[in-house]
């Protein structure tokens, strides 16, 4: 959305940062430190944990380091439900989707059978670059929302087809920008205030209705990653959020944890001469500007980290960075952010939505640094069996699940779900 983000961090040597234990002096600094509501409930003792984190890698803890990082998804990691789908949900209920001259243009692996779909679904009568009126046309708005969720039509046929890395990519992610094509970030900036407006209002539990799918009508920011955050802030680290969701959408409700447009990275629109969103998203790691072949999706997180917050350039935005050039802290929830949460050198932090790959890395705790906690509000009740890390919890480049590896090359074995 932008050429770049503020290049926020003077990197330090890695002699500085080499050392985990904190010199007497420092410590007594520590206990200085930016501290942690005690009147927010944490799983055990995850907050001392945390807090731990906070002491010794904050510039309070006196240690002369540079800005240390903190890098957190969005959806379900800070907030309760996701908020790209509240601002879907909200348009599609407005009619504010335009329609496009082929919804082929809408996505570089959009499916014949979707393609098939949306056209007999939404019409042709509607003139080109019009909003198409999702709010009474029920076929319409349930196809779309069906190929955004479940990334298939309402008759059950694939929705995408194609090749892509499953790593760096995911269409339906990417088809949500893609479908305000025509607008300005200006207009999305306006749905989803209003969309946020209305899931804040909504009671917790609350549902609305698109076309004929009942989805989440609330959204809650949660109290204790809001408290984190603003604690690691105090604390002098740099806190980024990093989605997969729309730039502009994510931007809005950052704001509400004090976190600003140039530490906010999601898919990012490019844009034509007249500030309108078009089907192109800029890319990362020498990836160019396309269609969405590389957005901050699994891998793809730890090459939007790399490129815009340390400066890494290229093909080697992909890989994993030497220690002190990584985030000190990282917050997710599901598979998309497995790669970054593990990337960071003093937590990794998991709210534990029964996603198979990053709950087999938390619950393998290789290093020891691994923090699972259960949703804050409306968590899942236990896992039944295990998570199948031994043979299919790891999500291959090419699309299905194989074994999931340690950095020595053995296998993780199966997972038992403890936290919830």
């Amino acid at each position: 959305m932008r050429n770049g983000k503020v290049f926020a961090l003077v990197l330090a040597t890695a002699a500085s940062l080499a050392a985990v234990v904190l010199p007497s002096s420092a410590a007594a600094v520590a206990r200085h430190c930016p501290r942690l509501s005690t009147d927010l409930a944490w799983y055990g003792d995850n907050r001392d944990r945390l807090q731990q984190v906070i002491d010794e890698r904050g510039s309070c803890s006196g240690g002369g380091r540079s800005r240390p990082v903190a890098a957190f998804d969005w959806d379900n990691t800070v907030t309760k439900n996701d908020v790209t789908d509240a601002t879907l949900g909200w348009a599609l209920r407005h009619d504010k989707i335009l329609r496009p001259k082929s919804w082929r243009d809408s996505s570089q692996w959009l499916s014949d059978a979707a393609d098939r779909a949306l056209t007999r679904a939404c019409g042709t009568s509607v003139p080109v670059g019009s909003p198409l009126p999702t709010a009474t046309n029920t076929r319409c708005a349930d196809e779309i929302w069906e190929l955004r969720e479940n990334g298939r039509t309402m008759s059950g046929a694939a929705g995408f087809a194609g090749d892509w890395n499953h790593r760096h990519t995911v269409p339906q992610y990417a088809w949500v920008p893609q479908l305000f094509t025509g607008r300005t970030v200006r207009e999305l900036t306006a749905y989803t205030e209003k969309a946020r407006t209305e899931a804040l209002a909504a009671p917790v539990g609350a549902t609305r209705t698109v076309g004929t799918h009942e989805i989440p009508g609330y959204v809650r920011y949660y109290d204790q990653q809001r408290d984190l955050i603003r604690t690691l802030q105090r604390a002098g680290f740099d806190v980024y959020i990093v989605s997969a969701g729309s730039e502009p959408v994510t931007e809005v409700w950052s704001r509400g944890v004090g976190v600003d447009a140039n530490h906010t990275i999601a898919i990012r629109s490019v844009l034509d001469r007249r500030g309108r969103i078009t089907p192109r998203n800029e890319g990362c790691g020498g990836v160019p500007a396309g269609r969405g072949d590389a957005i901050p999706y699994i891998d793809g997180k730890r090459c939007w980290i790399n490129q815009e917050i340390f400066g890494v350039r290229g093909a080697a935005a992909w890989e994993a960075q030497p220690w002190h050039q990584r985030i000190a802290l990282g917050a997710g929830d599901a598979d998309t952010d497995v790669t970054f949460v593990g990337d960071a050198t003093g937590a990794h932090l998991v709210l534990n939505r029964n996603k198979a790959e990053v709950m087999c890395r938390a619950y393998d705790d290789e290093d020891g640094r691994w923090i699972v906690n259960p949703m804050f509000i409306a968590p899942l009740p236990r896992k039944s069996g295990t998570y199948p890390c031994a043979t299919t919890a790891y999500n291959e480049p090419r699309g299905g699940g194989g074994p999931l590896l340690r950095r020595d090359g053995s296998t993780v074995p199966d997972q038992r779900d403890t936290v919830h």
